[in-house]
């Protein structure tokens, strides 16, 4: 750890005594956005061809090159917009503005990175993958709904644990390791109606952009991946709306000037609808979801611009009134951007973040809620230097409140005490600086130090235990079980529990072999202090969030990848193939038996382990013509290993422990050999197109009984070690047709119809395989639950 802090900080000096003497050099800045709407643009290319350099705008859109004094030609690029060449002067700094116009014959090309330009085969940037919201509502899912979540599945190194299922793996980690960010907000809970919907309005989203490794020094908290969403800003020029209307949900988004050309706001909602059906059935269960993303932005003058966005999102199921489950996510965030100078951009946020869990269970007689809130602040800048070196620093502050659960007796004859479980506190902070640096024509580099603190704060009731352990090993039966604590104290949120510090460098290079090939590699280490408490493959939203303190270590993570990547006739194809390994200390576990819900000391049932995965992954990708589309192949391995803790004496004899699987590595519950997934788009003209995706996945790992036993005239099923089976394959087809009308001459209303067809050929995937006894023929024999078949769909997009 040292040596790589002081290779960081060894070129840090370099590049610094090259600024101080490098040449006379002038500033171009300012702001890309779309000629449209005012939306601003990320990820233009600003490229001057004679010096082989250029720039792309940032998260707002913003720029800032410095060259040589001279006369360029300067490139602006787009994918999908008309592209702008303009001669210019290079004796002093100047502010540009540019606006872009959408190409008249655009077609619908799909882009899995930033644009498939030749300069990206020079940047350091790796295991990086954009879509473009054009390309999510193009993909076919399930009921026809696009859908953000099932989009990244086709990606390399992306997988779920199958049909209706929440969240998403990345490269063999679990989904609490997954940092999801809607407009800088953390989302906990990604997922409508148990994994059927993402919580995403494709509608109301600009950009997308998922980090597998090479993660920027900005980003911490988790250990697996970033998934980065903004939401649009709003049309500062004109009143315009837009949405859909599908088999179960519709949607619908209004955007357009408050003063034009200077303010803006976007309002979106969306709700699905198929409980309204149930009644006529004679079904009085309910399941249903909404949600409303919202921005406002006002551009105060050319150096300083305000936004407000927010999202909240609500799932309600309920059966007969007995039961009834509410839960979903509320973010707010204000942020200031400034320009202190041509070179120096900042950007202030405030947020808020609460995920809520409620239950009611009327037949029991109380109510239960629960979840995990956060008030958030951060401030970034990035400097722009020169053309080749770029400094990206900033702070962020997280206070989090945790609420395990409290029960309320929501009738007078309940017999249920009200009971609120001890909320806990943290608080975590980071530091950081990246570079990116130009070295020379061949050799980028991407460097940076994050430097983060979390203090687990008090609590009214921490239980203290002998000998620090809250688990207990019983030697003679090989069992865990929880311990019993010794005494308990209370301290105030003033004090601290345990305080973590970790330093957690990045690296990333790229040496580029000609203007067409190049070789990239990449070091991270990160740190997650919370922790997802769920003995399922895919979450459930009654699992609970837990910080680290000290009896649950921080997760750290050490990423090593290295990839080639090749773009082929003129970048009309792609080819990116890397190499990972990855390896995860202090990775949590459970003993057999582990209750989790409305445990008060979850740190009875937990133990510390390790994980790992490793794997190779090839995208081949093609980006222009009628047809494009991708090719993706992952070969990965992720395991986990829980070895037992160091023996001691005890009374006299040894404690030596057996550990989990005996303390062998074993497959985790998201190990997926073998995954592979091939998305086409085919443009016959301007109103038909056809797309269609495959997917193939190895079974996800799972327990099946090894042996019976017969106790009082029961059958019961006992297991072997954990995760020795796997399910059945996973496999589908899905197609979709996309018709639009000829609109009429003079009218601004445009209308898209939209069919689909998922699993085409009805391939009944397993989502789990249970064992019973025949009551007939008294023989044992396995049931496979599917969750879809095949599932036609039909939506219709308009605009005006």
């Amino acid at each position: 750890m040292k040596k790589i802090c002081w290779v960081l900080l060894t070129l840090l000096c370099t590049s610094i005594y090259s600024e101080l003497i490098a040449q006379t050099r002038y500033t171009l800045s300012g702001t890309i956005t779309e000629a449209r709407s005012n939306e601003t643009l990320i990820g233009v290319s600003i490229v001057v061809p004679e010096l082989r350099t250029g720039v792309t705008t940032n998260e707002y859109g913003f720029y800032s090159l410095s060259l040589p004094e001279g006369s360029y030609e300067v490139v602006i690029s787009y994918l999908g917009f008309q592209e702008i060449r303009q001669q210019l002067d290079f004796s002093s700094n100047q502010r540009l503005n540019f606006q872009l116009e959408e190409k008249a014959e655009q077609l619908q090309e799909v882009v899995v990175t930033d644009d498939a330009e030749r300069l990206d085969i020079r940047k350091p940037q790796m295991s990086v993958n954009t879509l473009k919201v054009e390309t999510i509502k193009n993909i076919p899912v399930v009921l026809g709904e696009a859908d953000v979540i099932k989009s990244i599945i086709l990606l390399p190194g992306v997988t779920n644990a199958g049909e209706a299922s929440s969240g998403f793996n990345v490269r063999g980690g679990a989904v609490d390791q997954n940092l999801i960010l809607l407009d800088e907000a953390t989302i906990f809970n990604s997922s409508h109606l148990f994994g059927f919907f993402s919580v995403f309005n494709p509608d109301a989203i600009k950009d997308v952009k998922l980090f597998k490794g090479g993660i920027p020094a900005r980003y911490g908290g988790r250990v697996s991946s970033v998934l980065e969403i903004f939401q649009k800003e709003g049309n500062s020029k004109e009143f315009k709306m837009n949405g859909g209307i599908g088999a179960v949900a519709s949607r619908l988004l209004a955007e357009g000037p408050i003063v034009k050309d200077k303010a803006a706001f976007l309002i979106g909602g969306r709700a699905s609808y198929a409980h309204l059906f149930l009644p006529l059935f004679d079904i009085d269960n309910r399941a249903y979801f909404y949600d409303l993303n919202t921005k406002l932005n006002y551009k105060i003058n050319s150096r300083n611009s305000l936004f407000l966005s927010g999202y909240f999102g609500r799932d309600l199921f309920s059966i007969n009134d007995l039961f009834v489950n509410t839960y979903g996510n509320a973010v707010l965030n204000f942020r200031w951007n400034h320009l202190f100078s041509d070179k120096l951009f900042s950007n202030l946020s405030l947020i808020y973040s609460d995920y809520y869990y409620g239950l009611e269970l009327d037949f029991v007689g109380f109510e239960w809620d629960s979840g995990i809130q956060n008030f958030n602040i951060k401030y970034d800048l990035k400097n722009y230097i020169n053309d080749k070196f770029q400094i990206n620093y900033g702070m962020h502050n997280i206070y989090y409140v945790f609420n395990p659960g409290k029960i309320i007796p929501n009738r007078p004859d309940s017999g249920i005490l009200p009971e609120q479980l001890t909320k806990k506190y943290a608080n975590e902070n980071a530091l950081y600086v990246d570079f990116s640096h130009e070295v020379s024509p061949k050799l980028s580099l991407s460097y940076g130090l994050r430097v983060s603190q979390f203090n687990r704060l008090g609590q009214d009731e921490f239980f203290v235990y002998e000998n620090g352990n809250p688990v207990e090993f019983d030697p003679f039966s090989l069992v865990y079980r929880e311990g019993t604590p010794t005494d308990t104290i209370s301290a105030g949120r003033g004090e601290t529990l345990e305080k973590f510090l970790n330093l957690e460098p990045r690296v990333s290079l790229s040496y580029a072999l000609n203007d067409n090939n190049s070789f990239k590699a990449s070091f991270i280490r990160m740190a997650q202090y919370l922790h997802l408490l769920s003995n399922t493959s895919s979450p459930t939203p009654l699992d609970v969030w837990t910080p680290s303190g000290p009896y649950v270590k921080p997760q750290l993570l050490n990423q090593y990848a290295l990839g080639y990547f090749r773009n082929i006739a003129s970048g009309d194809y792609s080819f990116e193939t890397e190499l990972f390994f990855k390896e995860v200390d202090n990775r949590i576990d459970y003993i057999d038996g582990a209750n989790l819900i409305a445990n008060e000391a979850i740190e009875q049932v937990i133990l510390n382990g390790e994980a790992r995965a490793y794997g190779w992954e090839v995208l081949l990708r093609k980006n222009n013509g009628p047809l494009t589309g991708w090719l993706a192949y992952t070969l990965s391995k992720s395991e986990q290993r829980t070895p037992g803790r160091p023996p001691f004496e005890d009374n006299g004899r040894s404690n030596q422990e057996t550990g989990i699987n005996f303390g062998e590595w074993y497959n985790t519950p998201f190990d997926k050999t073998h995954d592979i997934a091939l998305y086409g788009n085919y443009e016959l003209n301007k109103r038909w197109s056809f797309n269609a995706n495959f997917i193939f996945q190895t079974g996800q790992p799972t327990n099946y009984p090894v042996g019976q036993f017969e106790f009082e005239g029961l059958v019961v099923p006992y297991y072997g070690l954990r995760n020795q089976e796997r399910l059945p394959d996973y496999h589908r087809l899905d197609i979709g047709v996309s018709l639009k009308p000829t609109p009429k001459k003079n009218s601004g209303f445009r209308g898209e119809w939209v069919f689909s067809i998922y699993n085409v050929y009805n391939r009944m995937n397993a989502a789990s395989i249970n064992f019973r006894q025949n009551q007939d023929t008294g023989r044992n024999e396995a049931i496979r639950t599917s969750i879809f078949g095949i599932v036609p769909a039909v939506t219709y997009n308009f605009s005006f």
